[in-house]
């Protein structure tokens, strides 16, 4: 999708247009640009709002037709009493996109009134998340009942640092979604390999891309016990960006990528378990990020780890009971297998070590657990540094990515203590996002690491609004507000 501005809110009435979005919150009057547009409109606009068909509620719509000249259509779209404006221009971004989309318009004109840096940005990114659709492996519809997609958007009253960064952290969050809802037998662990190395290739980072030998020889029993019941390689990517002084310690992001979950031995209900293509969010969201990061050029050192397989039941799967060494020397005790992506992140946060990272931190779609304590609003975050979850937290809600802390208190490390191991995989039901984490930390005690567990927010499976059913994107944005605070 591509952006251009108009600094100045221009003759609305005269603007050539298909679509004409006017963003308005709750209880507000036209001021002059919109004024003059309701004249050409003979006062539809303002009848509108004094009747009260349209009183400016959050992902409120009214659709207007438009004259002989100027905007064909206008759409009135509510920003609601939002008192973060960002926020609520990204929202009413998204769901202008969907509109849009539905209409064919092809491209769209935005208006409301003029915008900082960070509204330009959000709306960029909020027209892009609602311009974004997966079309790959669909056959196209008739040519006369095709609708033309939405791949340009004029902001007005825009800022043009906010049009760049916007639209960097746009390609990120596709990228992501994009990898996210491809079939589990198109993004396969190699594919995940060759978008780092096409990421690599075009910004000019270094990669590194190891395989089921080279994990062998590093120890990587964790990660590998996940891969027995699989032919697929399973892959280490390591992608380093070096904005930052040199030698400085850099920012290490991890992903999970389970590009198809099984359940393994303990295997998953039928019911449902296409989604289980989604559990290499954690991994599409540090590829989305690295992405961003380099089109942004942040004065910060990035290293973005991904450890991708798939959980297989097979005959040479790993099983209930089995007893594995991590890359960290430390033996765990398989309770569930199912309790896999845990397995895989502790021999990347062990390999995480060689960077001497300034913090790690790392986003997976981890447990059921967190879905049921926190739904499908926030992020579970924990953490071994109260001040790192503290800068999480505010780097999610910037990004429109709220999150949750959990404790991790002492008493839970009871439910992960194993009779014949240093450690098992599984506590069982009770706490089980923080029994999780309290695994994970069990791996990341050399560095300030934090968690993020995006079971329930890195896709939906029902249409919300702003996105359709289907990966949202999370945790690119929170990624990209985290590194984007460390940076210069």
């Amino acid at each position: 999708m591509t952006f251009s501005l108009t600094a100045g809110p221009a003759d609305l009435g005269a603007l050539a247009t298909p679509l004409l979005v006017v963003a308005l919150p709750s209880g507000a009057s036209l001021d002059a640009a919109l004024a003059s547009l309701d004249g050409t409109l003979n006062g539809a606009m303002s009848r509108s709002l004094d009747r009260r068909d349209f009183r400016g509620g959050r992902d409120e719509t009214l659709h207007l037709v438009g004259g002989t000249a100027g905007p064909s259509r206008i759409l009135l779209i509510g920003l609601g009493k939002a008192t973060d404006r960002s926020a609520a221009l990204r929202r009413a971004g998204a769901v202008a996109a969907r509109q849009a989309g539905r209409m064919g318009t092809g491209s769209l004109a935005f208006y409301a009134g003029a915008l900082s840096a960070n509204e330009t940005e959000a709306l960029g990114v909020g027209l892009a998340t609602g311009a974004w659709d997966y079309l790959d492996t669909k056959t196209p519809p008739p040519e006369d009942e095709r609708r033309a997609p939405l791949t340009g958007a004029q902001i007005l009253g825009a800022d043009a640092d906010g049009i760049a960064s916007g639209s960097a952290i746009a390609e990120g969050h596709g990228l992501a979604r994009t990898l996210s809802m491809m079939p589990g037998n198109l993004c396969t662990p190699d594919f995940l390999a060759d978008t780092a190395r096409d990421i690599a290739k075009r910004h000019g980072l270094a990669i590194t891309v190891l395989g089921r030998t080279e994990m062998e020889a590093l120890g990587m029993g964790s990660l590998l016990c996940v891969a027995q019941g699989t032919p697929e390689d399973p892959k280490l990517i390591a992608l380093e960006y070096c904005g930052g002084v040199k030698d400085a310690a850099p920012v290490v992001l991890v992903g999970k990528g389970l590009c198809f979950d099984s359940g393994g031995i303990s295997i998953k209900p039928a019911q449902g378990m296409e989604w289980m293509k989604f559990d290499m969010c954690g991994a599409a969201g540090v590829l989305g990020a690295m992405e961003a990061i380099a089109r942004l050029g942040l004065e910060v050192n990035v290293v973005g780890l991904v450890g991708s397989t798939t959980n297989m039941p097979s005959g040479t799967a790993f099983k209930p009971g089995d007893v594995v060494k991590s890359m960290s020397g430390k033996f765990i005790e398989i309770i569930n297998t199912d309790a896999e992506g845990r397995l895989v992140l502790a021999d990347v946060l062990s390999y995480a070590n060689r960077y001497k990272p300034a913090a790690v931190v790392d986003a997976a779609t981890l447990t059921g657990a967190c879905v049921i304590a926190l739904g499908h609003t926030a992020t579970g975050v924990m953490g071994n540094d109260p001040a790192l979850v503290q800068e999480l937290l505010g780097a999610g809600t910037r990004a429109g990515e709220p999150g949750w802390e959990l404790p991790m208190w002492d008493e839970y490390k009871d439910l992960i203590k194993s009779d014949v191991a240093d450690i098992k995989n599984s506590g069982g039901r009770p706490a089980g996002t923080i029994t999780a984490a309290l695994f994970l930390a069990e791996f990341a005690e050399e560095y300030p690491w934090v968690h993020l567990d995006v079971a329930g927010t890195a896709y939906t499976e029902s249409d919300l609004g702003t996105v359709p059913r289907g990966p949202t994107g999370v945790p690119v944005g929170t990624f990209v507000e985290f590194v984007r605070g460390r940076a210069g």
